[in-house]
């Protein structure tokens, strides 16, 4: 049975950039024979579809080759295929499904944490997390060995159990320094360019055929880092109109309480702090849930000078931010207004002042980049932390955004911009150095900047708050999943009890929003627009967590409906990417927030990512 185009996701399109890439390099295969095998598992299995009975099983292995440990499942070939008591119907994979699920050797250098479940009833799973804060769709041990599994690996690599979930593994490689580890691939195979509003087209991408599974085997420990997939979408130039541009007035608004009373129905949102509906309304024929004050045009030029006075100080910075919050900003103003609502200025600092401290960070910028421009080959042999940090920027930096036009093209001076700032940053917080998913935060920010100096500092006051998001243990990442698990639960709880009998209270499936902001989420001016949004922390420092929740319940009825698990979810959820209606979500997102109220900020954890200073709200 073939694979629909909506389970066709990043898992998917990551096996066909691997294959293509494999089947280029053929002349570099290297064969299992010189690879060692650390455990292997027979008849572990993988969902495609959510019928139990078209679940495709295959080996699970670890292999190690040199001092490198890979991880690899390769689905069993149809004249090999195992009948077993779980192999009902005898289901036979086709050989696409073969080669979009297929695990090729991934390096456990790129893996982050590895899930475990064990239900009373039914089978135990493990969910694999990247680096990236990516997973895989759940695999089944039907025969067990999860254990066996773990404590194998625990022989050869460091791996910690959470202090917060005992059912979550923290792993890392010995053979290198655990005190950071790059991201392995943030491109993200499944998601539509976001580098602007221009027609993007899909292009065919061919698939790679295997002879017999020893080939496919021989494939798997060749290579370990997939494709950029640069090449595999084509950028128009044609610019179109979006949906969100559309008048505001086209909104509905919320209905009057005696409606509402008549009207407590299938529609009505259940919550713990009482009912209210999300009204239908169509906005450029796209049926949108919106509840709440209308979005207002981007703030311009003439309007920015009204919040200013005669020495450029900001009368009323509260105003501003609303203004903001509200509306957004008109591109051009961007490059100045930024600057205040990342804290890299302040609000009552004057022109001059302004202008001072650019020409002070400047001379600042300088020394530390020449902390590492001038350290030599020599030095660089006996520097581990530097070579790996500046090789992990190297090779997500060429791969950052680069069907935009500021990005695109060999020897871009701007490629080379982002990765002097992405490694004078791991030199100016040497604690955290770089992380895989940085490079998506500052992107737009040099894009907006157009000044390497002003980049980086701007950056670096967004990391003062975003950070966690990056930490080793996680803990960041945590909490906030932690935070939206208990905003759902207040806010819809019909949509918790589903979630919780799927087994999917972990949330892992909107780790990818919240890592990076939704930068995988809109094209690029809506990206930007989100964030200046989010950076304003008008209502709340949390708005991309309730934000979260807005979407959840936008498709609400679609997962409840189709009864999805986690695996077919975490599929929705990535297949959204491109789909979503950021002036809606806005509208949804900021209706909770004020319906939620103080028991819902009571559900976000004390600390939890962005923590702010006094002086920025």
């Amino acid at each position: 049975m073939g694979v629909s185009s909506k389970t066709f996701t990043f898992f998917s399109i990551l096996r066909h950039t691997t294959m293509v890439k494999q089947a280029n390099s053929s002349s570099k295969k290297v064969s299992t024979e010189e690879s060692e095998v650390i455990f292997v598992k027979e008849n572990v299995s993988m969902r495609p579809t959510q019928d139990v009975s078209q679940q495709i099983s295959g080996r699970f292995r670890i292999l190690k080759r040199d001092s490198a440990l890979f991880m690899t499942w390769i689905p069993y070939i149809p004249k090999n295929y195992v009948r077993t008591a779980f192999s009902v119907n005898s289901y036979k994979p086709s050989e696409r499904d073969r080669n979009l699920y297929s695990i090729r050797a991934i390096p456990l250098a790129e893996i982050k944490s590895i899930w475990r479940h064990t239900p009373p009833l039914g089978w135990q799973y493990i969910i694999v997390v990247l680096n990236s804060g990516l997973a895989f769709p759940p695999l089944y041990f039907h025969n067990g060995g999860i254990r066996e599994l773990l404590n194998k690996l625990k022989e050869h690599i460091r791996i910690v159990r959470s202090i917060h979930n005992a059912n979550l593994y923290l792993l890392n490689e010995v053979i290198e320094d655990p005190l950071q580890k790059s991201l392995s691939s943030l491109e993200l195979r499944d998601v539509l360019s976001v580098t602007s509003s221009a027609v993007l087209q899909e292009q065919s991408l061919p698939v790679f055929h295997s002879e017999d599974e020893r080939s496919m085997e021989k494939l798997a420990i060749k290579g370990s880092t997939p494709s950029s997939g640069i090449d595999q979408w084509k950028f128009g130039t044609k610019q179109t109109h979006r949906h969100e541009e559309s008048n505001p007035s086209a909104y509905q608004t919320l209905r009057p309480t005696e409606q509402l009373k008549e009207t407590i129905n299938d529609e009505m949102a259940s919550t713990s702090v009482g009912s209210f509906e999300l009204v239908e309304s169509k906005l450029s024929d796209v049926p949108l849930s919106v509840w709440g004050r209308a979005r207002l045009p981007p703030l311009e030029s003439e309007e920015w000078a009204t919040f200013l006075d005669s020495e450029g100080r900001v009368v009323d910075s509260k105003a501003l931010r609303k203004r903001i919050f509200y509306g957004g900003l008109g591109h051009h103003l961007r490059q100045e207004v930024w600057k205040f609502l990342l804290g890299y200025h302040q609000y009552d600092s004057t022109y001059v002042e302004r202008e001072e401290r650019r020409a002070h960070k400047l001379k600042e910028y300088r020394i530390l980049k020449a902390q590492w421009q001038t350290i030599s080959d020599e030095q660089a042999k006996r520097f581990a932390k530097f070579r790996e940090r500046k090789s992990c920027v190297e090779k997500d930096v060429v791969r950052t955004d680069r069907v935009l036009p500021f990005y695109a093209g060999d020897d871009n001076p701007n490629v080379s911009i982002l990765h002097d700032i992405l490694v004078t940053y791991s030199f100016y917080n040497f604690d955290l150095g770089y992380c895989q998913g940085m490079n998506d935060f500052l992107s737009p920010i040099l894009f907006v900047m157009q000044d390497e100096s002003e980049a980086f500092w701007c950056f670096v006051a967004l990391m003062e708050h975003l950070a966690p998001n990056f930490n080793q243990d996680q803990n960041g990442m945590h909490s906030q999943l932690l935070a939206v698990s208990k905003l759902v639960e207040l806010l819809d709880s019909s949509l918790h009890k589903y979630l919780k009998q799927a087994d999917c209270l972990n949330y892992f499936f909107c780790f990818r929003w919240i890592l990076i902001q939704f930068k995988r989420e809109f094209e690029y001016e809506n990206v930007m627009r989100l964030w200046e949004v989010l950076w304003t922390y008008f209502i709340t420092e949390h708005f991309h967590l309730y934000l979260c929740v807005a979407i959840l319940k936008k498709y609400k009825k679609k997962i409840m409906e189709e009864k999805m698990d986690f695996d077919c979810l975490l599929k929705f959820i990535n297949g959204l990417s491109g789909h979503i209606n950021l002036e809606a979500a806005l509208r949804d997102a900021e209706s909770l927030c004020v319906l939620a109220g103080n028991t819902g900020a009571l559900c976000i954890p004390a600390g939890t990512p962005p923590s702010l200073t006094a002086n920025m709200m």
